[in-house]
């Protein structure tokens, strides 16, 4: 059973407005609604748990759980808003805890013993942001760092 988390970014810049008139945000919606479409026809993603979270402080920014149904989850999208700040590291930190928590409360983790080596429950954190400028509670910053990889490790 996968756990699928999408993490959207609801940071003021995605109002900006693309030449279709939309929103990058809109844009954003519509990219996770059909994904989630063309993957409910897939046979083996009947056992997928998905969790929607956004870039806005937690707990506000958990949207929807693993444990939300499915009507749960598109409304929560459906009710995204772009405005705040984009809190890239922040948001990267709530799903990887709430990654985490799902682990240990299925028992895949369990305290003071580590994980158990029989589980196997993949786990994928989406992100889909405009990436362009990222603004902190100082301003927007002029430049985004880039990850490079290092072959010489």
């Amino acid at each position: 059973m996968p756990v699928l988390l999408f993490l959207v970014d609801t940071s003021a810049s995605m109002n900006q407005r693309t030449h279709l008139g939309t929103t990058y945000l809109d844009i954003a919606k519509g990219a996770v609604e059909t994904f989630m479409k063309l993957r409910s026809r897939d046979p083996a993603s009947r056992g997928d748990r998905y969790m929607l979270v956004s870039f806005e402080e937690t707990p506000l920014g958990i949207k929807a759980g693993w444990k939300e149904n499915h009507a749960t989850f598109m409304m929560e999208l459906k009710n995204l808003q772009a405005v705040g700040l984009s809190t890239v590291g922040q948001a990267l930190r709530t799903s990887f805890d709430l990654l985490n928590l799902n682990r240990l409360v299925s028992g895949i983790d369990n305290y003071g013993q580590g994980r158990n080596p029989f589980f196997l429950e993949p786990s994928v954190i989406i992100a889909i942001t405009d990436g362009g400028k990222l603004t902190s509670s100082s301003g927007v910053q002029d430049e985004v760092c880039t990850w490079r990889w290092n072959s010489n490790l």
